[in-house]
């Protein structure tokens, strides 16, 4: 049972506004991170996890997506205990990500790859997901092998001509296509095309990076992996160089899968990404593309 302290969910606005003024103030913020946007998105996102009927909602929705998932379980939701600041579900147990990380080799790939898994059946299957990745929200039932997933207070839907843009980007950036990169970049409003030179090479750098896992066949070893590291170093140039503020979406949508990378990398597990990848690419059902194309462009990605 969760019950929301009195008072959270009106201090939202007054509160992130006293930051952004003490941010003001002390002109910490760089202009390329757009702090406006930044801050109206979050709380967007934060009224919507202070709705425990809302919560209510998601949860039960993923619970009937989730149900032909093995090993992954969604509790059930008691609907006459719930009310807007009083969330009441069945209770599961499990171990975190970070005391799975202590568990043998061959248990962390596993957990690893359904973690991954999952991520890409949310976004790519059901254009629906749960985008706070705290370790806490994946408890690991040992006795039933299970990951039980709670707190689904950040959930939230994905449009389909987002989705299909993205994933075409993720593709490309598995492919290290630099081309691709920067054309469905600009489709899905991560750059104007009028960016400087410094800025599209930091932008697909940090792209390729991030398409590492998924850009060779066989097992990718998350613990030699220096992701963050390297994404961080570009960041700063992105910050000096961005035009634009990033799509809306890509908020919640890269905190989920950095946080399912992290965790990767936390388990030391080795998945095998990009034949995970080209499967959810070849069931893929894209809005205006034929079959032809389909099958053009996933024997391009297998080459």
């Amino acid at each position: 049972m969760k019950v929301q302290y009195p008072g959270v969910a009106d201090s939202i606005d007054s509160d992130i506004e006293n930051v952004k003024r003490l941010l003001d103030y002390t002109n910490l913020i760089p202009e390329g991170l757009y702090l406006e946007h930044a801050i109206k998105v979050a709380k967007q996102e934060l009224a919507r996890e202070c709705d425990y009927e809302l919560e209510a909602a998601n949860q039960k929705r993923f619970r009937e997506l989730a149900v032909g998932i093995e090993g992954v379980y969604v509790p059930l939701v008691y609907d006459a205990l719930c009310s807007k600041r009083v969330l009441t579900t069945q209770l599961v147990t499990g171990i975190s990500i970070d005391k799975v990380a202590q568990l043998d080799q061959s248990v962390r790939d596993d957990v690893a790859a359904r973690l991954l898994k999952l991520t890409l059946t949310e976004l790519f299957e059901f254009r629906f997901m749960q985008t706070d990745p705290n370790w806490s929200n994946f408890l690991y039932d040992q006795q039933t092998d299970t990951i039980n997933l709670i707190d689904f207070g950040a959930a939230r839907d994905y449009p389909k001509h987002f989705v299909d843009n993205y994933l075409e980007m993720v593709l490309a950036c598995a492919n290290k296509d630099r081309e691709k990169i920067i054309e469905m970049s600009c489709k899905l409003g991560f750059l104007t095309g009028k960016e400087s030179n410094v800025m599209l090479d930091a932008h697909t750098e940090a792209a390729l990076v991030v398409g590492l896992p998924f850009s060779n066949f066989g097992g990718h070893d998350f613990h030699f992996n220096n992701l963050t590291r390297r994404v961080s170093d570009l960041g700063a140039t992105m910050l000096r160089h961005r035009l634009t503020p990033p799509p809306e979406e890509v908020y919640s949508l890269h905190r989920k899968l950095s946080g399912t990378f992290l965790a990767c990398i936390k388990l030391r597990a080795v998945v095998h990404c990009r034949e995970m990848l080209l499967e959810v690419y070849k069931n893929y059902k894209f809005a205006d593309k034929d079959e032809e194309h389909d099958a053009g462009s996933l024997s391009i990605a297998s080459a």
